[in-house]
Order: C-alpha cells, then structure tokens, then sequence
C-alpha cells in the first residue's frame, strides 16, 4: 500500500513552491482551456463500460466546452497499458483518462508496474458507480441469502463461482464475499462477463457477482434468481432485492468510473473539468441516460474522487493478498 503522507519539510516545500505560482497564468489556462481537442483514453475495449461512460461524459464535455474529447481505447495488460500512456503524457489538460476500479486494484494485483496511480495520476471527478448482484441459478436450493450462505457451508468447495477473469470486479466481489462470509466457493474464471453469465444461465455455475447493469434483465425475466446487491442500501432497480449489507455489516463493493488527468496538471483546469462534470451529473437527460445503463451518479470534488481512489486501493489490496490473486 502506498504511503501518502509526505514528510512535513517535502510538504512544506511544496506548499511554498505551489503559492510562488503566478496566479494569472494559471486563471489564463483555464479560461483559454480547450483550445483543440482532448484525448480521453479508456483503457479498455471498444463497448465495455468503461469505453461506454467515456463516451457519455466524453459527448457532454465536447458540447459543453467546444472542442472534441476523442475517446481512444488503449486496451491490453489489465488496463495498465492506457494508464501509463497518459502517467506519460503531458500536463496540460489535452490527455485524460477514464479511471476505473482496475486503477485501485492493479497497485497490488501488479508487483512492477512503471508508476505508482496513486501518485501519478490527478482525480478530477466520479462519474458513476454500479452495484453488483448476487446472483445464482434457479436450481440452487436458496431463496434468500441467509439460506445461501447456509447451503455453501454445508456443502463447502461445491459451489462454482463465476468471474469475468482474475482480478476481475465480479472475481474481488466474490472472494470480498467468501471472507466476510467464511465461506468456501471454488472460482472458475472467464475471458468477460458475457461468457461468465452465459454459463451460469446454462448451469454449469452457481453463482456469480455481475453488475446490475449485465444482469438485471435476467432476473426480472426469471432466469437468474438475486439474493442480494453489493451497494452500501438497496438499489432502486430492484427494490425488493436485500444489499449484502444488511445480513453482513460492512459489506460493499461497486463498480466505480471517473475522470483523471497526469500529476501537475494546471490545478484551474482540473477545477473547470471538474465543474462541467459535475454539471453533466445534474443534467436531467444524461442522468436518466446513465440511470438506464443500471447505474448512478458520482459527483464531487477532485478530493472526494482521490479520497475514493485511495480508499479501494487499500480495501483491494487486503482481498487480493488474503485471496492470493494473481494477474492473468
């Protein structure tokens, strides 16, 4: 885990460093800024939701500032390959990327990795969150999750967990689970969440933790069978459907998405990204937009969205070392 305290003479440095900034530079940044289109890397694949939000914020962005944000995906080693393109890049607002829970989880999943996120990448805004669900197949002999849980204690190392990969949200959602549960599942991981929940239509798993968003249509439909949702209280697109929580204290899990941009970005830019996100947030059409998409809305300061960031990364990285996750 990274330590983010500076020793009190580095901190005092920089402080005294920081408030020597002409003022009127800095104002003039920001009120020329963009003045040519901004690259948004999503390192992710084309119509994942990561590369999804980008677009969506990406849009808003554009319309509201005048110039293009051209989301590039830069998939490929966990999301690490698009993160470190713009720890790269230059300072100045023109390259951003689309943060995501593999950035909190990646500091201790990776034991080399050339940057360290939580030091070389500046939050600008949350975007969104989306809860997971636990879901199983009908022929699982549990309605509710008490009933769940006492069923894999009886029956402990025979029910098959579905994931989309290690290290993947529903995988760190399910081994979260099994040790606050103490409970013992074998994980049987896949290349994407869509053939992960293929198999658990079909059966040939038990139960899985996708998002509400990849899931919701089954079990209103009845092929899938919610036992309970990840997020901190109930979530409205189901409302009978129990949170975790609620049986175990403490519990939550979710996956996350904002906006960030490389260390030493101009600090009036990052406050006007930050602003017209947060617009975007309280707009009523993109709202509903992203409400459709199974998802809700994430807004705050540049503060809150870092203090999140370091909070997930800690939590993670107690799952991923008290699970023995490795990277695929």
């Amino acid at each position: 885990m990274t330590n983010l305290k500076l020793p009190r003479r580095r901190f005092l440095h920089l402080a005294v460093g920081a408030a020597a900034l002409p003022a009127v530079p800095r104002l003039a940044w920001a009120q020329t800024y963009p003045s040519r289109p901004v690259r948004l890397v999503a390192a992710t694949s084309p119509g994942s939701a990561p590369d999804v939000f980008a677009r969506l914020i990406g849009q808003w962005l554009s319309e509201r500032l005048g110039q293009p944000f051209v989301v590039e995906n830069r998939a490929g080693g966990g999301a690490n390959i698009g993160t470190e393109a713009v720890v790269r890049a230059a300072a100045d607002g023109y390259t951003l990327l689309l943060v995501s829970v593999p950035n909190a989880t990646n500091a201790t999943l990776y034991e080399k990795l050339s940057y360290n996120f939580l030091r070389d990448i500046a939050p600008i805004a949350g975007v969104v969150r989306i809860p997971n669900v636990l879901v199983v197949h009908p022929s699982v002999n549990a309605k509710t999750l008490a009933e769940f849980v006492t069923h894999a204690k009886a029956n402990p190392g025979k029910i098959n967990m579905a994931s989309a990969g290690n290290g993947s949200a529903p995988h760190l959602a399910g081994e979260l689970f099994k040790m606050m549960a103490n409970i013992d599942m074998v994980h049987v991981p896949y290349r994407g969440a869509a053939p992960a929940v293929t198999d658990l239509l079909g059966g040939q798993v038990q139960v899985m933790f996708p998002s509400t968003s990849s899931s919701v249509e089954y079990i209103k439909a009845g092929r899938l069978r919610a036992l309970a949702v990840t997020s901190p209280t109930r979530w409205e697109g189901l409302p009978d459907v129990p949170a975790v929580g609620e049986s175990i204290p403490g519990f939550e899990t979710s996956f996350w998405a904002g906006i960030g941009a490389p260390r030493n970005t101009p600090a009036g830019i990052v406050d006007r990204l930050n602003k017209e996100i947060n617009a975007g947030l309280a707009d009523p059409k993109l709202k509903a937009r992203i409400a459709d998409l199974g998802s809700t809305v994430l807004p705050g300061s540049p503060a809150e969205f870092g203090k999140l960031i370091a909070v997930e990364t800690e939590k993670w990285a107690k799952v991923i070392k008290f699970a023995n996750i490795k990277p695929e």
